[in-house]
């Protein structure tokens, strides 16, 4: 299966996006689309031996949209100089326009030769030729309307359309009558009804513009965050470069006050780098030879020299944006919910048209009432907040979160994250920082300690579980030389196993000496070393165990307060770890955590997970990202603790940019106040709707309480911008 993100055009209401997105459902080859109204864009899944991207543009054209091509996440959206000249343009002559057909209604001056009683011709002529512009203003409004309902897909364009082009027939009509000489059809032209309703659908969508434009700022900082030059290194010379020429393998050179152009590796040079922005840690890190650098970092006092390696598509920032991109094009449960409602909305909305046009006829009050009723009641209708209610309050959360360091792949996570009355940590590296040191070495060989941790230490070189930094580190700060190390293999819960000078060697937990069958004699220095909290490796040479290696972690500093503040929230910490339940029992106890699951392989810790979840709890896993895979796909939220440079490789729901446990209690606040959002959204959507179409089908007029279509359209503009503004609140969130 593939993916892919199309912007499209055309959008303007959740029926749009609904009906997009049922239709793209359906097409062969197609496994999964969703379309997102706030970020105009739609995010396929397909068969790619079935479908490409030109056949799935050719499915949105014939939904009666317009695909504009792969969604490109480093082009700037430039300003609109001619809408903003049209709509100043449109506004003096909306001012104009309602001067002449209501003026004298609030007592200003009437214009002698276009009076309304008094030169009815030219007053039906002159509204005529004001209103006819807003025709060509407003036709891509009736152009999207009438493809939506020729495809059974009507929207809220469909409604304004038929409103609109109804009351303009109709006005035409009373003008070709006053021109006949029946003076008194000049009480029923609507023309300035058809075209101040365009007028505000204009206005309202500008507003919307604005405001959706704003909810990607994160995203587009994200983006800036790159420079857009570079310098490489050719045969020893500097060469300035644009960012998109760099290849992979070229040396690129940073000086103090740069930033890093490509995600690379150190090749010559150290300084302090700021990669605030990635991490979250607001002191500069220190970086020389052999480390990797992250795009946008800022090279703060060092020369540096440093291999590309990850550029463009690949590079962390493009990483981070594609999934912030994808979390906002997916739909949350509550989201699908108000889609389907606003699939039904609109026909709803037609029919009630329809019968309200019939009774007035019925009632004999009037085709003039009829027409305006018709009309007002598609105007008031207002399925454009029904649709922004979720995906605007989704796609602000998930900038809020971005700029937390949270990353969140999913946005059913959000609507989850509350939810959560569990939290399951792997210990090393989650709970504490991975900070591993070799704590103490029971040597049991006549080989010393050097020689034996010399062994151990080559091995551990090719692992990439954390405890083989411990023993890097070791080999570093005692200037040991590597051994040359053949036929190494891991051991998925025991440990690994590998030869040097033809001796076979196998280091691991006593699991790894069960297995092996060895009667082990040495439980109690075992024993011993778990009490200090030590994580176990032995060290075996041909079925013979030559020591005991105690390997010590420092526990996070945000480690106990998380715990505490968990507990306050009624949410059960529990730690799922590898280790001896003694050490750990002794880490558990020192940050607050009573519930521990000890002596687990990974392979094991998804069945773990999985138990729990059988208890009808909902289970957040928190993990490293790589040894924690199975546990972190299998739970409800999977939550890895990782630096940006790992991103592609985390199986997770959410990634802690900043390493820091406590975002776990802003993710479920962010949750919290996100869903209490997107539920005033949908009462006040509902609310709307409920109070304002009686009032526009005419059920009020005996006590006096009516609208008329410019008056519905200016409602329908402040419904969508009352949802608008309460979703933009979540902006403020503090922590």
């Amino acid at each position: 299966m593939n993916k892919i993100l199309l912007k499209i055009g055309g959008m303007s209401c959740s029926a749009c996006s609904n009906g997009l997105e049922k239709y793209l459902n359906k097409q062969s080859g197609i496994t999964n689309a969703s379309v997102n109204l706030v970020m105009a864009n739609a995010l396929i899944e397909y068969d790619e031996s079935i479908l490409n991207q030109k056949k799935i543009e050719k499915f949105v054209k014939e939904a009666g949209f317009e695909s504009l091509g792969l969604y490109n996440e480093n082009e700037e959206e430039k300003e609109n100089k001619t809408q903003k000249i049209n709509f100043i343009i449109f506004t003096i002559l909306s001012i104009i326009l309602l001067y002449i057909s209501m003026g004298t209604m609030i007592g200003l001056p009437d214009l002698p030769n276009f009076s309304m009683h008094h030169n009815s011709k030219n007053y039906a002529i002159l509204l005529t030729i004001l209103s006819f512009p807003y025709l060509i203003y407003g036709f891509d409004i009736i152009k999207s309307g009438y493809k939506n309902l020729i495809h059974k897909t009507p929207n809220m364009d469909t409604l304004v359309g038929i409103g609109v082009i109804s009351s303009f027939l109709y006005s035409l009509y009373g003008m070709f009558m006053i021109l006949k000489g029946n003076h008194q059809y000049v009480e029923n032209l609507y023309f300035e009804s058809a075209a101040i309703v365009i007028f505000f659908i204009k206005l309202g969508r500008y507003i919307d513009g604005v405001s959706k434009d704003r909810t990607k700022d994160a995203i587009k900082r994200l983006v800036q965050i790159t420079p857009n030059e570079a310098t490489i290194k050719i045969d020893g010379k500097e060469k300035k470069v644009t960012i998109d020429e760099i290849k992979k393998e070229d040396i690129v050179v940073s000086y103090a006050g740069d930033r890093i152009a490509v995600d690379g590796e150190i090749v010559e040079g150290k300084s302090h780098l700021d990669e605030a922005f990635i991490t979250g840690e607001s002191k500069p890190v220190t970086k020389s030879v052999g480390n990797k650098v992250i795009a946008g970092s800022i090279n703060y006092d060092g020369y540096l020299e440093y291999k590309a390696e990850r550029i463009g598509k690949e590079s962390t920032i493009s990483e981070i944006v594609r999934i912030v991109m994808e979390a906002t094009s997916s739909k949350a449960s509550i989201a699908k919910i108000a889609d389907k409602i606003s699939g039904y909305f609109v026909p709803i909305i037609i029919v009630l048209a329809i019968i309200t046009f019939g009774v007035y006829l019925a009632l004999d009050l009037g085709i003039s009432n009829a027409v305006s009723s018709f009309v007002t009641v598609l105007v008031i209708a207002c399925p454009c907040s029904l649709g922004l209610a979720t995906p605007l309050a989704i796609v602000v959360s998930e900038g809020v979160c971005a700029e937390n360091g949270i990353l969140v792949k999913k946005s059913e996570i959000l609507e989850n994250a509350m939810k959560i009355d569990r939290v399951v940590f792997d210990k090393t590296g989650t709970l504490t920082y991975g900070n591993l040191k070799v704590s103490k070495i029971y040597n049991f060989s006549k080989l010393s300690d050097s020689e034996l941790m010399q062994i151990a230490g080559s091995i551990e070189t090719k692992s990439t579980h954390p405890i083989s930094k411990a023993f890097t580190e070791y080999l570093k700060e005692n200037k040991l030389e590597t051994l040359e190390v053949s036929e190494f293999e891991n051991k998925s819960g025991f440990g690994i196993k590998a030869k040097i000078t033809n001796n076979e060697y196998h280091l691991g937990n006593s699991k790894m000496v069960s297995n092996l069958e060895i009667d082990n004699e040495h439980l109690q220095e075992e024993e011993i070393l778990a009490e200090d909290g030590n994580s176990i490796v032995y060290v075996i040479e041909n079925k013979e165990i030559l020591g005991l290696i105690g390997i010590n972690d420092i526990i996070r500093d945000t480690s106990k307060e998380l715990i505490s503040n968990l507990k306050e929230c009624k949410i059960e910490p529990i730690m799922l770890t590898g280790d001896n339940i003694k050490t750990a029992e002794k880490i558990a106890k020192e940050i607050g955590i009573t519930n521990i699951i000890a002596n687990v392989l990974p392979t094991e810790k998804a069945d773990k997970i999985k138990n729990l979840q059988k208890e009808n709890r909902k289970i957040m896993m928190v993990g490293d990202g790589i040894n924690d895979s199975p546990a972190l796909a299998i739970s409800d939220i999977g939550v890895s603790i990782t630096s940006g440079t790992d991103i592609a490789m985390d199986s997770s729901d959410v990634i802690l940019m900043q390493n820091d446990l406590s975002k776990i209690l802003s993710l479920i606040k962010i949750s919290k106040k996100t869903i209490r959002n997107i539920k005033q959204n949908l009462f006040w959507a509902f609310f709307y709707n409920v109070l304002m179409i009686p009032i526009a089908m005419g059920v009020l007029k005996p006590i006096g309480i009516s609208i008329n279509p410019m008056i519905a359209g200016l409602a329908m503009t402040l419904s969508s911008l009352t949802v608008i503004l309460n979703a933009s609140r979540l902006k403020y969130i503090k922590f």
